[in-house]
């Protein structure tokens, strides 16, 4: 099958790319192959699966470099070190979309790294990635898992793993701290004209601005609509098409509770579930410091349109927050005094976020036990449904919004456990349910059960690298 990629990041910034070659796998195996989505890229999955399992894994492209702040510590060259950016596909609808892998090798980017990824972290990544495209949720896409039969050392010997990515781009806001760090005033003008022509043609620098920010304040609203915790929002790890992107130590919340976090490196819960918002707009003012040459030859007056624009980022969040609050209680208006006292309540009672959204869609059609059942606080909880029945909630639309199966932390760990030592089973039923997240299907309860309480005690996520 004859492939055309193009390679319109390098060449409009060559010096943010590097051009590179993936370590070769001899023998590679094919572990999880998204075939729809290979559909809508113009490749043939039965050939992927074959001759173009090579494809997959290796050949020359430009590891990309980038900046960022991480866990709020800025670090000046960061970049690709053990990822490739093969280069750019033509979709279906005629869209551009990076083709990218992940642990492809050392690049020098590599920062003492081996540059390899393990299975575990690259199947978490194809599976959460995918429940977010089920969700509607913007999202870089993975097409493919293969083992390399390599072995990679971290506190255990693992067995080794590509993933191959999909993206609308891999710019983020770390790429233009990069490009304003260099003091280049023209490599920062090509990367914002690359930006938008990429993803808001037409566009001044400070509408692009607008629109990242826009795009950003919705993203991590309908995060917390579901309850995803990212887990690592460095600026590094944030786009500018407002894709999810890196999902290293992510999970769903369990029981509600804003202070959630469950990164191993997260020591002060500074990506905690709450604190989402507050750390999207801080790594929004960190875009606009770099994009201020672009906005004004004047630096005071640079500033007062940045932070003017910057000051939308809350509306943003807002308006998506709230909409999505009525659509999953199923009514219009004031909604914030009804969620204010039910967040308390769910936080009180330890109930667990996704089941009683779900629940709730049979409490507006008059089967209030199964929601009540959550609860130790009845009367609280009574008092609650029955003041939001009087509003008339739409349990049909509500089933439309509220997921019954998500990538739930216990079922993801024994779905990676399992693929780790060659058994798919796990992962393919677990995609089975996540990917088709809404309304109840006989026989996948498992997957819509809350993890036992002695596995959410003490659970903690980890990078993969």
């Amino acid at each position: 099958m004859d492939i055309s990629l193009s390679s319109d990041f390098a060449t409009a910034v060559p010096e943010m790319a590097v051009s590179w070659e993936a370590a070769p796998v001899e023998e590679p195996v094919l572990l999880a192959l998204n075939e729809p989505l290979a559909k809508e890229l113009g490749l043939d999955p039965a050939w992927l699966r074959s001759d173009g399992l090579s494809f997959l894994v290796g050949g020359r492209g430009v590891a990309q470099a980038y900046a960022g702040h991480q866990f709020g510590g800025y670090s000046p060259r960061l970049g690709d070190g053990r990822a490739l950016l093969l280069g750019e596909l033509t979709d279906a609808d005629g869209r551009l979309r990076d083709l990218h892998l992940k642990g492809s090798g050392r690049t020098p980017f590599a920062r003492g790294g081996d540059g390899l990824a393990a299975v575990g972290p690259m199947l978490r990544e194809y599976v959460v990635s995918e429940a977010m495209h089920a969700l509607g949720i913007p999202t870089t896409r993975s097409l493919a898992v293969v083992a390399t039969g390599a072995v990679v050392h971290r506190e255990e010997p693992l067995p080794g793993a590509v993933l191959a990515r999909v993206a609308a781009s891999h710019l983020r806001v770390g790429s233009f701290q990069y490009a304003r760090n260099t003091g280049d005033p023209d490599l920062l003008r090509r990367l914002a004209d690359h930006a938008i022509s990429r993803h808001y043609p037409g566009s001044t620098y400070l509408e692009m601005f607008g629109q990242v920010v826009a795009a950003q304040a919705s993203l991590v609203a309908q995060w917390m609509l579901v309850g995803f915790i990212h887990g690592v929002m460095n600026t590094d790890n944030m786009t500018i098409s407002g894709e999810t992107i890196d999902y290293g130590p992510c999970a769903f919340m369990e029981a509600y509770d804003a202070s959630t976090k469950y990164s191993s490196i997260d020591h002060r819960g500074r990506y905690a579930y709450g604190n989402q918002p507050m750390i999207a707009q801080w790594n929004l003012a960190r875009l606009a410091e770099a994009l201020l040459p672009l906005f004004s030859d004047d630096e005071d007056k640079a500033v007062a349109l940045a932070l003017e624009v910057l000051g939308t980022f809350e509306e943003h969040f807002e308006r998506a927050w709230i909409g999505g609050v009525q659509a999953k209680l199923g009514v219009q208006g004031d909604v914030k005094p009804l969620l204010t006292e039910l967040l308390t309540l769910m936080h009180e009672n330890h109930v667990d976020f996704t089941s009683l959204f779900h629940r709730l869609g049979k409490a507006a059609r008059g089967d209030t036990e199964p929601a009540r059942e959550l609860f130790l606080d009845l009367a609280g909880i009574d008092a609650w449904i029955a003041r939001w029945r009087e509003l008339g909630p739409d349990g049909d639309a509500m089933d439309r919004v509220n997921p019954v199966y998500i990538p739930r932390n216990h079922l993801v760990e024994e779905a990676l456990s399992a693929g780790s030592a060659g058994d798919l089973g796990p992962l393919e039923r677990l995609l089975d349910a996540v990917t088709s997240p809404y309304g109840e299907r006989p026989g996948l309860e498992y997957f819509s059960a809350p993890a036992p309480q002695d596995f959410s005690a003490t659970y903690r996520t980890f990078c993969g690298t």
